[in-house]
């Protein structure tokens, strides 16, 4: 199953914008739990806590189809570094308004400009993949891997920033996310070779949001983040109620692991069916997942039934992001990336708030039903609009 992974690397300048990449955007599942435990440390409020971090997040997500914009107009390079900085610049603000006990706004202003400044890395290292390979087989198996990078972030970088918190002090977390974040990135704006090249237009071109195939995409991978937000907020109140909330962070391991391990053998096949009717079945595949959950009433049962829940997200997202990829012009692909990228972000910043919401009223046994309910409409979404995602060749340059 590892095997024809080898075979990604030995392109010159791969390896190095795979590892920048990767230590670059590995602070994506750190900011969140470092500005709530950092808040709640100093102000002793969660509440307070989860706006800033939501506000944050909503503002990064909001903000990423303009950066995607930036950079296929003037580069990689020219944009990420600026922004990198600013970004860097905004959460030492955060930290320190927190730290004097600045009035409140001032911790949301901060939040909106360290979200607004932040960067879609990981849509990048893709448009930088989808540049170096012609191969479209080899492309398949490049967008697995990231996947599964992808899993391993948001399994390790929750439990790495609360380490530090704990070991350290309140500020260790994102101190930790700033310095990853700002080198991961300045390394790899360095790597000129395999930067997709800019194109200046003299006119401004519509959006890829426009394309009716990426509108649909958008649509469903909103309501895929819908389930991923609800699951882990209900999944750490599923652990409480059960007298177990030490192993909520073992239950959201296992929905990582079924995804991570699913996608190394997803992206190990050769597939003959079209990605549209894979993205489908994947679809498919990813709301009969959910079920078993529902019906879960023990902890350790419902580790299996998470890994389960789990094996259908890698390669649902995969071929999503390879859909986008036949579908937007090479000149737009950052752009069109982070289209997908932003529409995970809104679902989990949703699902989020409705899986607590939920959570608080019916129990988290029963708000799972809210997560069955986005799941299918993820499903209904991507049947009805089935016929805009088909694609026939490759994307033209």
């Amino acid at each position: 199953m590892v095997g024809p992974y080898r075979g990604l690397f030995g392109t010159p300048g791969v390896k190095g914008f795979v590892i920048a990449g990767f230590v670059g955007r590995a602070p994506m599942s750190m900011l969140g739990i470092g500005v709530i435990l950092l808040i709640t440390a100093i102000t002793g409020s969660y509440a307070k806590a989860g706006a800033v971090a939501a506000t944050l997040s909503i503002a990064v997500a909001l903000a990423g189809p303009f950066s995607g914009r930036l950079v296929d107009r003037f580069g990689q390079g020219r944009v990420l570094v600026p922004m990198v900085l600013l970004h860097g610049c905004s959460l030492t603000a955060l930290m320190l308004c927190a730290h004097a006990r600045l009035p409140e706004w001032t911790l949301y202003a901060a939040g909106v400009a360290a979200g607004a400044t932040g960067i879609s890395l990981g849509s990048m290292v893709r448009a930088r993949w989808s540049h170096v390979l012609d191969d479209p087989d080899k492309l398949h198996i490049a967008f697995s891997f990231e996947s599964v990078a992808d899993e391993v972030i948001f399994v390790g970088g929750p439990a790495f920033v609360t380490a530090l918190t704990i070991a350290i002090n309140p500020y260790a977390g994102l101190i930790a996310a700033i310095v990853l974040t700002v080198s991961g990135t300045l390394a790899f704006a360095a790597m000129r070779r395999t930067e997709p090249p800019a194109v200046r237009h003299q006119k401004a071109a519509s959006s890829p949001i426009a394309i009716p195939g990426v509108a649909v995409l958008s649509a469903v991978f909103l309501a895929m983040g819908s389930v991923f937000g609800s699951v882990d907020i209900i999944t750490v109140a599923f652990a409480e109620e059960h007298g177990s909330k030490g192993a909520a962070g073992l239950l959201l391991a296992s929905i990582a692991c079924g995804s991570g391990v699913a996608g190394l053998w997803y992206g190990s096949r050769q597939w003959k069916i079209s990605l549209r009717a894979r993205f489908i079945r994947g679809l498919s595949l990813f709301a009969a997942g959910l079920t078993p959950v529902l019906l879960m009433r023990d902890v350790r049962i419902m580790a299996l039934a998470l890994f389960v829940a789990g094996l259908s997200i890698s390669p649902t997202v995969i071929t999503g992001f390879s859909l986008v990829e036949r579908l937007v012009p090479a000149h737009q692909l950052n752009e069109g990336m982070a289209w997908l990228t932003t529409s995970i972000n809104l679902g989990v910043a949703v699902g989020s708030w409705a899986g607590g919401r939920l959570t608080d009223v019916f129990g988290a046994s029963n708000a799972y039903g809210f997560s069955y309910v986005c799941a299918l409409l993820a499903v209904a979404v991507g049947l009805g609009g089935s016929a805009l995602v088909r694609v026939r060749r490759r994307r033209a340059n």
